[in-house]
C-alpha cells in the first residue's frame, strides 16, 4: 500500500486540475501562453498518475477497471468482478 501522503497529494493534484480545467482550455484557445505560464504547475493534467483506487500502487495500473493488477486478480479470483473469470484449459 502507498503512503497516506502520496495519496493525498494525488487527491490534491487532481482536485486542483478540475479546477483550473476551464480557466486552462480558454487561455489555450486565445494563446495567452503567459497567463498560462502563472498557473500552478499541479493544475497541468499531465503531472498526474494513474493510481490503484484501493491500494494507491502506481505500477501495474489497468484503466479499464481504475486498480492494479494485483487486486484485479484477488478480486476476479474471487469473482467480485462482474464478467470476468479466471481461465483455465
Amino acid at each position: 500500500m502507498a503512503k497516506k501522503s502520496i495519496i493525498a497529494r494525488e487527491h490534491k493534484r487532481q482536485r486542483m486540475v478540475a479546477k483550473y480545467a476551464e480557466l486552462r482550455k480558454k487561455l489555450k484557445e486565445e494563446g495567452d501562453y503567459d497567463a498560462l505560464d502563472k498557473l500552478p504547475r499541479n493544475a497541468n493534467p499531465i503531472r498526474l498518475h494513474n493510481r490503484c483506487m484501493l491500494t494507491g500502487r502506481p505500477k501495474g495500473y489497468m484503466r479499464k477497471f481504475g486498480i492494479c493488477r494485483v487486486k484485479f486478480r484477488d478480486l476476479a479470483l474471487y469473482g467480485k468482478i462482474p464478467g470476468v473469470t479466471k481461465a483455465s484449459w
